[in-house]
């Protein structure tokens, strides 16, 4: 999406969900100073699909995975969302949006890079401790991927291919998709 369409799609489902989910603010200044309309979607999404059942759409601790109730593992850094929580979650994701990105800098490059530090060490928990924690990565701006970073697009399907994230979600994609996932989120949750 560009960023015209985000807003609109997030004042939408804004409208339309009354969401009590926090609905953060990106980090611009001036005219650009708004809501993070990307992150704001996901949350409202996972918000109206996950039963009420609770969700850290922000987490300020790291993600552990514990077995009897002693920490196993423990991630590097912290993750952009976890359902229900970081502690065993059913599932983490990072969102990745730059709309108002004008040159395709590091700051891309090192998103790409934490969310495959993330999947390797998934993967390590997954093949080591048994334990199967599901990965999201949500990215937008139509400028930044489709045009600057399509290089960094490939990085991504090769990490898909390599295991390392469970799905990626593109732009709107996240608005058909992430109900879907989410409901498969909430059944796991209820066994």
């Amino acid at each position: 999406m560009k960023v015209a369409e985000a807003r609109k799609i997030f004042a939408k489902l804004r409208k339309e969900l009354k969401p009590n989910c926090p609905l953060p603010k990106n980090k611009q200044k001036g005219k650009k100073s708004g809501y993070a309309y990307l992150t704001g979607i996901v949350n409202m999404l996972i918000e109206a699909n996950c039963g009420g059942i609770t969700c850290d759409y922000d987490p300020m601790q790291l993600t552990a995975i514990t077995q009897n109730k002693f920490p196993v593992r423990t991630l590097s850094r912290r993750v952009d969302g976890a359902f229900p929580n970081v502690i065993n979650p059913i599932a983490v994701w990072e969102i990745k949006e730059y709309y108002f990105t004008t040159t395709f800098g590091s700051r891309v490059a090192d998103g790409v890079y934490e969310t495959l530090l993330d999947g390797l060490e998934l993967r390590e928990v997954r093949e080591n401790v048994n334990v199967e924690v599901e990965h999201y990565l949500i990215v937008d701006d139509y400028f930044t991927w489709w045009t600057l970073g399509r290089s960094y697009l490939c990085r991504i399907i090769d990490m898909l291919h390599m295991g390392i994230l469970t799905e990626a979600l593109f732009g709107k994609e996240v608005v058909t998709r992430l109900p879907e996932i989410v409901a498969g989120w909430v059944k796991k949750h209820e066994v």
